[in-house]
C-alpha cells in the first residue's frame, strides 16, 4: 500500500513539472511561476542520469530538433546586436538606434580608420611591405596564412586588411608609415577628433586590442567619412582576392562579410569585427529600398547574428517602405 502511494505521488509530481516546463516555453510572463517546479524536476531527476552506462562507446546522444525560427513581425524590429544605429544617409535622420551612445571594444572596424590613415598619407601604393616579427599577434595569438617574410604592395595589404580583416597585414601598414607604430596611431586618434568621434579611442591599427573603442553614434560618422575614399568601397566590398606569395604560389582571400556575395543585397561598404571583448561586429554603408543608409551593429551575440540582424532592419525598412508608397 505504502509502495503504491509513493508510485502515485511520484507520477503526479512527474506530471506537475511537465506542466511547469510547458508553461515557461509557451506561455509569456509564465517564467518566475515556473521556476522552482522546473529546478525540483531537474534535482529529481539526477539520480536517473548517475544510472545511466558509464561505458558508453555505443551510446548514442538523442538529438533534439532545432528551434523553429521565430517569425518576422514587421512592426517590431527586436536586434540581438547590444548597440545598433541605422542612418539615412542622404537626410541624415535615424531610423534606429539602440545604445548608440555606449562606449565598447569594435574590434576589427578598427580598419577603417586604419585605411583611411594610410590613403591620407599618400605614400606609394606600388610600394612592398615585408612581413616581419612585430606583425605577429602576441596579445590574442591569431594566426594567419601571410607568413613572416612575405612581400606585398601597400595597396596588398591594404585590400586584404580591409576585405579579409587580415591582423598581419595592418599591423604591417601602420608599422611601415613614417615614424613607425606610434605616430600611426596619433594620427588614427587625431582622424578621430576631426571627424567627431570624441567617445573614440584608438591604441592600434588592427583592432586586435580591446583599448580601441568607440560607439554606434562614432562609427556611423567614421564610415560616412570612410565612404569618401573609393578604394575602401571598392576593397572592403570585394568578394575575393589573390595574392602571389613567391615560387609560384598563390593564397586566395574571402570577405569576412557573408552578406557580401548575397544578390538581394547592395552593398557600398562593409567591415566586420570580432573578438571576445567585442562580440560579433558589422558596419555597412549599403542601399535598402532606394535608400543608402549606414548600418552599425555592435556585440551581436552568436556567429551568425550580425547578419542576421542585418537582414532583419532590411526587411523592416521595406516592409515598412512599402507601406509608404501603398499608402
Amino acid at each position: 500500500m505504502i509502495r503504491h502511494c509513493l508510485v502515485l505521488h511520484l507520477c503526479a509530481f512527474a506530471v506537475s513539472g511537465h506542466a511547469a516546463s510547458a508553461q515557461v516555453e509557451t506561455g509569456p510572463g509564465t517564467v518566475a511561476a515556473a521556476s522552482k517546479p522546473v529546478a525540483a524536476a531537474k534535482a529529481a531527476a539526477k539520480p536517473a542520469a548517475k544510472a545511466a552506462p558509464r561505458h558508453g562507446k555505443n551510446v548514442r546522444a538523442v538529438k533534439r530538433a532545432a528551434p523553429a525560427p521565430e517569425p518576422f513581425n514587421p512592426e517590431v524590429l527586436d536586434l540581438q546586436s547590444s548597440a545598433a544605429l541605422v542612418v539615412n544617409v542622404q537626410s541624415g535622420d535615424v531610423v534606429f538606434n539602440k545604445n548608440i551612445s555606449a562606449v565598447a571594444p569594435i574590434a576589427s572596424i578598427t580598419k577603417l580608420m586604419t585605411a583611411m590613415v594610410v590613403l591620407d598619407t599618400q605614400l606609394p601604393l606600388d610600394e612592398q611591405i615585408v612581413l616581419t616579427e612585430g606583425d605577429l599577434d602576441y596579445l590574442k595569438n591569431t594566426g594567419s596564412r601571410l607568413q613572416i617574410g612575405t612581400v606585398l604592395t601597400r595597396d596588398e595589404m591594404l585590400r586584404l586588411a580591409l576585405m579579409s580583416s587580415e591582423n598581419r597585414a595592418a599591423s604591417a601598414l601602420a608599422r611601415a608609415y613614417p615614424g613607425g607604430v606610434a605616430a600611426f596611431v596619433r594620427e588614427m586618434n587625431l582622424k578621430a577628433i576631426a571627424l567627431d568621434m570624441m567617445q573614440t579611442t584608438f591604441v592600434d591599427g588592427t583592432g586586435l586590442s580591446s583599448g580601441n573603442v568607440s560607439t554606434a553614434q562614432d562609427l556611423a560618422k567614421m564610415v560616412t567619412a570612410a565612404y569618401q575614399y573609393p578604394l575602401i568601397r571598392q576593397y572592403s566590398t570585394g568578394n575575393g582576392y589573390a595574392v602571389h606569395i613567391g615560387r609560384g604560389r598563390t593564397l586566395e582571400f574571402r570577405n569576412t562579410n557573408a552578406l557580401i556575395p548575397n544578390p538581394d543585397w547592395n552593398i557600398e561598404l562593409s567591415k566586420t569585427g570580432y573578438i571576445r571583448e567585442a562580440g560579433r561586429c558589422l558596419v555597412m554603408q549599403t542601399v535598402i529600398a532606394g535608400a543608402s543608409v549606414v548600418i552599425v551593429l555592435l556585440d551581436s551575440y552568436g556567429r551568425l547574428s550580425r547578419s542576421g540582424d542585418a537582414n532583419r532592419i532590411k526587411k523592416w525598412i521595406e516592409y515598412h517602405a512599402g507601406r509608404m508608397h501603398a499608402g
